[in-house]
């Protein structure tokens, strides 16, 4: 995680706020899916937003997108930019959203990740693991979450 990439949950712990990963790592549609996989290779991440040109949310690409909507089809992934696989979000969050919401949206929505944006900007991103950890800490996912990456 970049030092940019900290989770705040001092301040009301009840909102996408407090759990969110802030300054996620963007990347514009124009880069390559190498640049997308290199970035998340070094980041130790399994995906990207991806942005337009002010800074506006386009989309989130994902380690499996790559693969299966490019890799698998025969795409080069050092030609193919990644407007052409990006997944338009169903929804996103507030920095000011319940938690309630966070975790209604992402089963109601089956989905693991959800930008965070404010002002049509992204300021965040919150996963299924941030609430487990938050949520349920004891659960398998909720100690995951919170365990120190290996490598």
């Amino acid at each position: 995680m970049q030092p940019s990439q900290t989770r705040e949950r001092e301040a009301k712990p009840n909102t996408v706020a407090a759990v969110m990963t802030r300054d996620p790592l963007t990347l514009p549609s124009s880069a390559s899916l190498t640049q997308a996989a290199g970035a998340m290779r070094d980041n130790d991440i399994g995906s990207i937003l991806v942005v337009d040109g002010d800074a506006k949310l386009a989309g989130i690409v994902t380690d499996r997108d790559i693969i299966v909507r490019a890799i698998a089809d025969g795409q080069d992934p050092n030609k193919v930019p990644v407007s052409r696989i990006v997944s338009k979000p169903k929804t996103t969050l507030s920095p000011n959203d319940s938690l309630d919401r966070a975790v209604e949206l992402m089963g109601s929505n089956s989905i693991r990740r959800i930008p965070v944006v404010d002002d049509g900007r992204v300021v965040g991103i919150v996963s299924l693991g941030d609430l487990a950890a938050i949520r349920d800490p004891k659960s398998v996912l909720g100690q995951i979450s919170t365990a120190p990456a290996s490598h």
